[in-house]
């Protein structure tokens, strides 16, 4: 005898800006975004049983989930860390809705926080993100995240016919969408000639090409109950690792995104024209290019054109990380991530401010950890 699974919401969300927070650490800024979330959940504390926390590169504590819990002063009944890179966010919030669907618990606060710009040197933060290279083969050599994934861009805009200013729509159109996001690192307006004149950071990659390193926080709190505010179930998720280093990917053409996604959807039992709002992970605009190429939501080296058409404008047919996204909300690791999905229950419920649209009925998130390593999908739907 089987026993049917629970359904999982996301109930409440809350986060701070992103940016400099000077003298604040990374317990500061997930003690806030984790109140807000517990707030905007209706919550009370002692009714959050779970709790998800991802890693932070400035504290890194053995038994990080813990110690946030001690500064909440939560006391639940299951609790853990997580380490995807970044994947993490969505991963711990797939993690959230399989200890709720299966009874383990009934409220999961998830959580990440990071002073990644403040807290540590630009040299240590360099070092830290450089060991996602393989130690014997990729390290040694001195390359940088921006250099792996230049190093995947120069294949896969070789292979696709790619170019730069393909990859430039993508800055300029999150920088136009962060421009109305009062927590966004990165607000002023750019062009496709900035993009292609700003400095080399590893060719073909360009420093609007990279997403800033920033500090904050965002959390979510994951229910068997839905939120007030409306019901966004989660009903679909998937993951999928092919590989972690650079050197040990088979294609770039099959990175492990499809399928995760194929997964999400097999599970939620729709198909991508249904889906109505993207929030896709975007280090860098390769990322967000390759992404959405190899799901589907654009052919091979056709992404490009239809951010030209505007389809994947605010106002377009696939509105797309509405925030800014990592490019130019910011990135303060798994954080940044988590802000994705922040934003797409904000939009899924009508709570986005200037920048709602149509509230979304059908929404997909995807986020991807190391270079284009691990993968999960997630998707979520507005229930009447």
């Amino acid at each position: 005898m089987t026993t049917a699974l629970r359904s999982a919401y996301l109930r409440g969300a809350g986060g701070t800006p992103f940016g400099r927070h000077d003298g604040r650490s990374a317990l500061d800024l997930m003690d806030v975004a984790a109140a807000q979330a517990i707030e905007s959940s209706g919550l009370q504390r002692n009714q959050i049983d779970g709790v998800l926390c991802g890693y932070a590169t400035t504290l890194p504590h053995l038994m990080l989930s813990t110690l946030l819990c001690e500064r909440l002063a939560l006391r639940p009944q299951y609790a853990h860390g997580l380490q995807l890179g970044g994947a993490s966010g969505a991963a711990m919030l797939m993690a959230a809705r399989e200890l709720v669907r299966s009874g383990r618990c009934r409220n999961v606060l998830v959580v990440a926080g990071e002073n990644r710009l403040t807290g540590q040197s630009r040299d240590s933060s360099i070092q830290t993100l450089a060991q996602v290279g393989d130690a014997d083969y990729e390290v040694p050599n001195g390359a940088s995240v921006p250099a792996y994934y230049a190093l995947m861009a120069s294949q896969y805009m070789h292979r696709t016919g790619v170019t730069s200013q393909d990859l430039a729509e993508f800055a300029v159109l999150m920088r136009a969408n962060a421009a109305h996001h009062p927590d966004a690192h990165l607000r002023t307006p750019i062009t496709l000639q900035e993009v292609l004149a700003s400095k080399p950071i590893a060719r073909p990659l360009s420093l609007l090409d990279c997403c800033p390193i920033s500090d904050g926080a965002m959390a979510l709190v994951v229910s068997a109950e839905p939120a007030a505010q409306g019901a966004v179930a989660m009903v679909g998720a998937g993951q999928a690792h092919r590989h972690q280093h650079l050197t040990a990917m088979d294609d770039v053409m099959q990175c492990g995104a499809a399928e995760a996604a194929q997964r999400a959807f097999d599970e939620a039992g729709l198909g991508l024209d249904e889906v109505d709002y993207l929030g896709i992970y975007d280090s860098f605009t390769i990322t967000l290019a390759m992404l959405l190429e190899e799901i589907g939501f654009a052919p091979r080296g056709g992404a490009a054109q239809r951010a030209r058409a505007g389809d994947f404008a605010p106002t377009g047919a696939l509105p797309l990380n509405t925030h800014g996204g990592l490019l130019s909300f910011g990135h303060c690791g798994v954080a940044g991530g988590l802000a994705h999905a922040v934003e797409t229950w904000r939009q899924m419920t009508g709570q986005a401010g200037t920048r709602q649209i149509a509230p979304p009925r059908h929404a997909f998130i995807h986020a991807d950890g190391g270079v284009m390593s691990s993968h999960v999908s997630l998707i979520l739907s507005r229930e009447d």
